[in-house]
């Protein structure tokens, strides 16, 4: 049994990680985050992790996509996590999986190949009110058109294609059809969300939608919490770092006890819950009957870590931390819808214990 990346896994991560160092340093995040009004995303960016074939890694080979699996999917989020990476990915790779599970023949062949190369851009749309994220609780109908709001929806607004959560399983919903969206300010501006409002909508439902949907919700879980890790282990690696060049009274402050310790909270809270995202990505390819537990307790606590971290991490810098043109917050805040979207860590901890028979 192995419990290590192949070398094809690392050798992706070193061609990604390479791009993003280069175009996703802190000048460039705070470029699209410090922008006032409405938040939008790095084009430019996303066009180059397009060009490397990010969209087209979950799209079967016979769509032109690379044909991989949800532990590739999961790994490329913890990096995209770590650089706070301002793209559209979330959304455009969960409306991909949507549609290679759950699209028939014709729809896999209109839809895959133009999102795998990045032609277009897709999205999903699962929350509803009251906090409504799951599928039994969708209340949103196909039938006659659909009518009803959606919140939350990651970059609805520049989306070219929906896929929205219904009564009746997933439903596609074209740029153009009879919908508005409203930008929502959550916050965090690397990952800018919507709401949807549907007035009649025109909509085709996914063939298998019905029978996927749970699946989708369980892939969700499982990139929120991947993005969670790796936005936890860059704000350990911060901390320290800016700990031992900050002086006080001549020496780093890394020296003092009170932080050291503090630091080393973070990193034992951190670094053993690479496991959790991992085997939920591991489950979800591989161990069916364990999936949904496994993604309901990585989505449940590592995005409660994330969040606790980056409250430490804006203590261990101080003053500086408070500030905006620091990247603490840009950190905080991406925590923070991390937390919320798709369902509170409480929501999950209720669904595994569900899950469990408890």
């Amino acid at each position: 049994m192995n419990f290590l990346l192949s070398d094809d896994q690392l050798a992706l991560l070193t061609s990604i990680e390479d791009l993003l160092r280069d175009r996703c340093d802190s000048l460039r995040v705070h470029k699209i985050f410090d922008v006032e009004g409405e938040a939008q995303y790095d084009s430019e960016l996303w066009a180059a992790l397009a060009d490397m074939g990010l969209p087209a890694i979950f799209v079967p080979e016979e769509q032109g996509g690379l044909g991989l699996g949800m532990v590739d999917l999961a790994i490329v989020a913890e990096l995209l996590g770590a650089y706070a990476a301002p793209v559209p990915w979330l959304g455009h790779a969960l409306a991909i999986v949507a549609i290679a599970l759950g699209g028939s023949d014709a729809q896999k062949a209109k839809w895959l190949p133009r999102l795998a190369a990045g032609e277009i851009l897709a999205t999903v749309a699962f929350g509803e009110g009251k906090g409504a994220w799951l599928p039994g609780e969708w209340q949103l109908s196909a039938a006659g058109g659909l009518i009803g709001t959606k919140l939350l929806v990651p970059n609805a607004a520049e989306a070219d294609l929906i896929v929205v959560g219904v009564a009746e399983g997933l439903a596609l919903v074209e740029k153009g059809a009879a919908y508005s969206t409203q930008r929502i300010d959550s916050g965090d501006r690397t990952r800018p969300v919507d709401t949807v409002v549907f007035d009649g909508a025109e909509i085709e439902l996914l063939t298998d939608g019905l029978a996927v949907r749970d699946r989708l919700i369980d892939a969700a879980a499982v990139l929120i919490a991947a993005d969670a890790f790796g936005g936890a282990e860059r704000c350990v690696t911060m901390s320290v770092d800016y700990a031992r060049v900050r002086e006080q009274y001549g020496q780093p402050v890394a020296g003092f006890q009170g932080l050291r310790y503090q630091l080393v909270e973070m990193a034992l809270a951190t670094e053993p819950a690479r496991g959790l995202y991992w085997y939920a990505a591991h489950a979800w390819d591989a161990l069916p009957e364990k999936a949904a537990h496994a993604a309901a307790q990585a989505k449940a606590h590592l995005t409660d870590t994330y969040l606790q971290v980056t409250r430490d991490t804006v203590e261990a810098h101080g003053g500086i931390g408070f500030t905006w043109e620091h990247d603490t917050h840009i950190y905080m805040k991406r925590a923070m819808l991390d937390w919320a979207w798709l369902g509170s860590p409480g929501r999950h901890r209720l669904r595994a214990a569900d899950l469990a028979g408890w």
